[in-house]
């Protein structure tokens, strides 16, 4: 898009496109934003922006533009070299920055949150997080039985300033202990003297009351056994910085994955279509919480987004399955862009001035049609264009 021989300035002016603020607003047509620094430090319409002597330009015209997801809830590899390449791979697919909740070994996480990845996103994240005992699971989490054994886990997670305290509620089918009010209130309890929030996996509607009671921050997933009622709204309203990420299940529909290709190897994409089909337990599950993602959307609580894996292409399915529950596509993408950043504490998540300019340039609106946003022509991360041919090459080993 842009020649860097073009300018003499570190300051680019990027005219014309469709621009999706983040914040819910209107749309604003015939767009012009200025980057220098790599932050957004004036947005506007064209011919209302004093650009600096020497500033590039960049032609939009006919693009639609918004910011880059921020991914409030998946799992990132915890060697550094696998780490970096997921960090790319999220880049490509338009995400600013990633949540890794819970599953992270060793002090590469923490390390690499301070580090701008070359074509890549950035990263949060919650190290190791919290449950009882799971025989059989991932043995990266905390596992605890006592009230002191919770304290100490926080403390612990404390000395490495966490970005959140990721706990799991869930027997996992009648598999194990779940933790129970009295361990979850005690790491939640010390994770709030220590400064810190606590985000929760939970699975019933009874545990979510539980845990709205006792202090939780956020939801790292929506409620899955039953539809909500009105004592768990009543109860969330009463919190209305309590924040949900919904983290959808797969609909039970045969998806069409034909827009990755070129993408993902030809071979694989082939085996990934071919076991999609039509799953009438996984749309009952769906049904489920869709229907509660609906109800507490409308009743106002505050949602962000997550996608609870490792496949960056899927923060495009779960926006559209957001969509698919009820929400609006200008609802879907504030919580995909401003609440999330908000939630992770990210000063990214909307074009505005003093914001991190990471953004993406799609060919087609997504407030139109929210599939629109798998129609990418670039991506911006802290005003750097990401090389996507070249990581495409890499990634498929054809030109």
């Amino acid at each position: 898009m842009r020649n860097p021989g073009e300018s003499t300035s570190d300051a680019v002016l990027y005219e014309g496109a469709q621009l999706i603020i983040g914040d819910g607003g209107a749309v604003l047509e015939n767009s012009s934003f200025l980057v220098e620094d790599g932050r957004f430090t004036a947005v506007g319409t064209v011919g209302s922006i004093d650009a600096p002597a020497g500033s590039g330009h960049v032609d939009l015209t006919g693009k639609t533009v918004m910011p880059a997801i921020v991914n409030a809830h998946a799992h990132l590899a915890s060697p550094r070299a696998d780490r970096t390449e997921e960090l790319q791979h999220w880049a490509y697919y338009g995400t600013g920055a990633v949540m890794s909740l819970g599953l992270d070994e060793g002090s590469v996480g923490f390390e690499m949150r301070s580090e701008d990845i070359s074509n890549g996103a950035r990263s949060r994240s919650a190290g190791r997080g919290i449950t009882g005992p799971e025989e059989g699971r991932s043995e990266v989490p905390f596992w605890i039985t006592s009230e002191a054994e919770a304290r100490a886990a926080v403390q612990e997670l404390a000395t490495e300033e966490v970005d959140f305290v990721k706990i799991w509620v869930d027997d996992r089918g009648g598999q194990y202990e779940k933790l129970t009010p009295e361990l979850y209130g005690a790491v939640i309890d010390e994770a709030h003297k220590n400064g810190l929030r606590v985000t929760a996996h939970v699975f019933t509607l009874e545990d979510a009351k539980g845990l709205l009671r006792a202090g939780i921050d956020a939801f790292a997933h929506g409620i899955r056994d039953q539809d909500v009622d009105d004592e768990l709204v009543q109860l969330w309203t009463d919190r209305p910085d309590v924040v949900l990420v919904p983290n959808l299940p797969n609909p039970g529909v045969a998806l069409d994955l034909s827009w990755l290709s070129g993408t993902i190897p030809s071979e694989r994409l082939g085996e990934m279509q071919a076991a999609q089909q039509e799953r009438p337990g996984a749309q009952e599950s769906f049904g489920i919480q869709a229907r509660n993602l609906a109800r507490l959307s409308s009743a106002g609580i505050k949602i962000a987004f997550g996608t609870d894996g490792s496949s960056p292409w899927t923060s495009h399915q779960e926006m559209e399955d957001m969509v698919r529950s009820g929400m609006t596509p200008a609802d879907v993408i504030v919580a995909a862009t401003s609440t999330s950043a908000e939630l992770i504490e990210l000063d990214a998540g909307s074009i505005a001035p003093g914001k991190l300019a990471d953004f993406v340039i799609l060919d087609a609106n997504p407030i139109d049609d929210i599939t629109n946003t798998r129609q990418i022509s670039e991506v911006y991360m802290r005003g750097q264009r990401v090389e996507r041919e070249s990581l495409r090459e890499r990634w498929t080993g054809s030109e």
